[in-house]
């Protein structure tokens, strides 16, 4: 039986220093594109443009409404942590599908 009064609460059973290790859906740049696109650069080469205009003016669009506003998409910043794609108000792209979608079509459309 796990005895959590004597356990250590919130310790970390291990540590990573240094770089984080080589992902290639990691993105290393990002840049706002007009008519609500972004340029990708993956940590394995992979680029290509991620067109969100359809998904974020739809009406299923949910928390990517917030990004109607051009002022608001352009904050896009990529996440250090994740290495995604990330606005101020929480929402991202998974790194991993745009980089699929990207290296398998050259383009990833979110409907």
């Amino acid at each position: 039986m796990f005895e959590t009064d004597t356990a250590k609460q919130d310790s970390p059973t291990a540590v990573i220093e240094g770089p984080p290790p080589f992902i290639p859906w990691r993105l290393v740049e990002l840049r706002v594109l007009p008519d609500f696109q972004l340029f990708q650069r993956f940590a394995d080469g992979t680029q290509g443009c991620t067109h969100m205009k359809d998904l974020i003016f739809s009406d299923h669009a949910g928390v990517f409404a917030a990004l109607r506003d051009p002022a608001v998409f352009s904050q896009v910043t990529i996440d250090p942590a994740f290495g995604s794609a990330q606005w101020g108000n929480g929402v991202d792209i998974a790194p991993d599908a745009s980089h699929h979608a990207i290296q398998r079509d050259g383009v990833q459309v979110l409907r």
